[in-house]
């Protein structure tokens, strides 16, 4: 019996930025074409402009363009300009996606970027894809992974401040520890090895530098330890991504931000992919913005978007799998 391909949503993003073009580039390779059935959700005119800056002819790429119809198709797009109806229209493919998503229409969605200056400009509070998915399906507590060949990487905190993101509670720490653990399994790791970021320098060093390791965070481990998930910490921060990176362990959970996000972009940018979790569908992500100021040249590389469609694809076989043994 043949085995049954995903079907795949992938947003366009902002019509003014790189996304259409790694969208068509990354669809005209054979390996990622054949992996998954394929419905890009965007516009007309975003799609021809597309083709001219990048010679990519959607039509030959074997999958389905869903006409969002937010833009004319009789105006041109313009490359790198700020505009309101460009936001509005990436919301709208990110929105139509996810709802095909949640009616199980389609098994994963991937998202080219979009602007959030764009977005605001019509009068709406935007803080980022996740954020505004995880609100579309009803769920409170999105987090952020983070995942390349090196590496993987999950957030207790992503756009906050750091002032609040040291503000940390057990119990938060546990859900992120749980859902890096399901994540990893959908990407194939059976019995993921997880390191727990403690929040201080060398993890508190026993309370010199600060109580928290000792008193959130250890805490929030022993509890998933005792729930069967084989991870550990609190580990110093300053050495657990190099080691995790030559494979000592398959996730690293990271209590902010830039804990994360700084050795994730300098191992392997290119290759990391931003994963939504905490939400009841798959979603991935390129892990770059709009690029204003080269889109239309056809100079953006596509090598992030292959890799957030592979990812996406992945977790939606073993998706596929599960529901198959239920």
């Amino acid at each position: 019996m043949r085995e049954q391909l995903p079907k795949i949503a992938i947003t366009m993003g902002d019509p003014a930025g790189v996304g259409g073009e790694v969208v068509l580039k990354a669809l005209a390779d054979p390996e990622i074409s054949s992996s998954a059935e394929f419905v890009v959700l965007g516009d007309r005119a975003a799609v021809a402009a597309a083709e001219r800056s990048t010679g990519v002819n959607f039509g030959e790429l074997g999958a389905k363009l869903l006409d969002c119809g937010v833009l004319s198709p009789k105006e041109p797009i313009e490359y790198g300009a700020l505009r309101a109806e460009y936001g509005k229209a990436a919301m709208r493919y990110v929105h139509d996606a996810t709802l095909m998503c949640i009616r199980h229409e389609v098994d994963a969605m991937v998202t080219a970027p979009l602007n959030k200056e764009a977005v605001t400009l019509n009068g709406i509070s935007f803080s980022g894809h996740t954020e505004y998915i995880a609100e579309l399906c009803g769920v409170r507590g999105s987090r952020m992974l983070l995942a390349g060949k090196k590496l993987s990487v999950i957030h207790v905190s992503t756009h906050v401040s750091l002032r609040n993101a040291c503000n940390l509670d057990s119990a938060r720490i546990v859900q992120t520890i749980e859902l890096g653990n399901e994540a990893m399994k959908l990407l194939g790791k059976s019995a993921p090895r997880i390191a727990v970021c403690g929040l201080n320098p060398h993890a508190g060093e026993h309370g010199l530098f600060g109580s928290e390791d000792e008193e959130i965070i250890r805490p929030a481990v022993e509890t998933c330890r005792a729930r069967a998930i084989n991870c550990e910490g609190p580990v110093a921060p300053d050495t657990i991504f190099f080691r995790a990176a030559k494979g000592s362990h398959d996730l690293v959970v990271a209590m902010y931000h830039d804990q994360g996000h700084i050795p994730m972009k300098l191992l392997d940018f290119e290759e990391t992919v931003n994963t939504s979790l905490g939400i009841p569908i798959i979603r991935t992500s390129v892990d770059h913005g709009t690029a204003f100021d080269i889109a239309g040249k056809n100079l953006a590389n596509e090598a992030n978007m292959k890799a957030a469609i592979r990812m996406a694809v992945t977790m939606a076989h073993y998706r596929l799998l599960q529901t198959a043994r239920t």
